[in-house]
Formats: structure tokens, sequence, C-alpha cells
């Protein structure tokens, strides 16, 4: 179901809370909302279409990627850069890593690690950080 997006930045400012497998719900939503933005919007964070859970999803290519409790564990290349958000007006300069490893679960709920560099390393980290109540 494609959700409205949230742009309230009290709401968008709260910390996630972990997702379960009863929250896969959430990330079809996610899916059908970012294929709705796509011409101007390449990742969602859960908080984004009202809900308070570890949920991202990002354009992965033709596909999108659905990751359940993103954590990065390892990062380098740090680089200064400028990004928007489709919940918040304009843009604004943040940091970044070139190269970041993720440990996540799948839609299956099986842990994954995988590495990611260049500019979807960049749409992870900025849905990460709207897991974490960072607004860019």
């Amino acid at each position: 179901m494609i959700r409205e997006i949230i742009k309230d930045p009290l709401f968008l400012a709260r910390k996630s809370l972990p997702a379960t497998a009863l929250d896969l719900p959430v990330a079809r939503d996610l899916r059908d909302t970012l294929a709705a933005h796509r011409a101007g919007c390449v990742g969602m964070a859960a908080n984004m279409i009202g809900v308070l859970k570890r949920i991202i999803i990002f354009a992965d290519g033709l596909s999108a990627t659905v990751m359940l409790n993103p954590e990065i564990t390892k990062k380098t290349g740090p680089y200064e850069t400028e990004e928007g958000c489709l919940s918040l007006e304009g843009v604004r300069p943040t940091t970044r890593f070139q190269t970041i490893r993720v440990r996540y679960q799948d839609e299956s709920m099986r842990t994954q690690t995988k590495q990611y560099a260049g500019f979807a390393a960049q749409v992870i980290q900025h849905e990460i950080d709207h897991c974490d109540g960072i607004l860019i």
C-alpha cells in the first residue's frame, strides 16, 4: 500500500525500534511507496511513512533492497556532500563514507552482511540516519 510521506521533523527525530517478522507488512508498504516516488526518491526509512521501526529500502539497480535492523559495522573514506530528502525541504550538507559494511536482516529474517560503495553506500547511510532519528 502506498503510504503518505511524513514531514514532521519532531516525529522524524525519534529513534526507531527494532523490527521483527511482524513488521514485514511495513517493508511491503515501503516498497510500494518508494515505487510511487521513484522519479525523485532512491531510498526510504519506515519513519518516513509513519512507522518507528528499523526498516529501510533503497533502489538497487532496477530492483529495491529492504533491510531490517541495519547496522553499519565498518566505514571508510569520509567525504562531504549535500543531500535532499523526500521528508524535508531543500538540501543540506553532511558527511558520508565512501565504503560501508552493513549487517541487517533480509525479508526472510536471515542475517546478511554486505559491503556497499559510492552512491548506494550514501543512500544507505542516509536511511540508517533516519532510523536513528538523525535529520540531515
